[in-house]
């Protein structure tokens, strides 16, 4: 088991998934967002079944980073509450998780 983590969010717009993936990797919470255009989404909200274009965020980062990431998302974010889901990231080539390393915040290191 790593110290490394996959986050995962959606967006309703290109534009807000755009600008929410540069300020994570801007501020070194995420060492690299994936952005996947119009996946469907179907969920339930206010008691009724939803089906919406999304954009989904897959986010590389550290598991001490977590909660600092996730504020960022929630103060960023135009949903009321936004999916943040954390996946450990179990094993990787060791060159890659290196460099997850390497680009993200130092361990105590404050938000620019």
């Amino acid at each position: 088991m790593t110290d490394k983590i996959v986050v995962l969010t959606t967006c309703d717009a290109e534009e807000q998934a755009a600008r929410l993936a540069r300020h994570l990797v801007e501020q070194r919470l995420a060492a690299c967002v994936n952005i996947l255009p119009q996946v469907r989404s179907i969920y339930r909200w206010n008691e009724k079944v939803e089906d919406s274009s999304e954009w989904m965020l897959v986010i590389k980062s550290r598991r001490d980073l977590f909660s600092t990431l996730r504020a960022e998302i929630e103060k960023l974010h135009s949903y009321e509450v936004p999916e943040i889901i954390a996946l450990p990231v179990v094993d990787g080539s060791p060159a890659y998780l290196g460099w997850l390393e390497h680009e993200l915040k130092a361990a105590g290191e404050k938000l620019d």
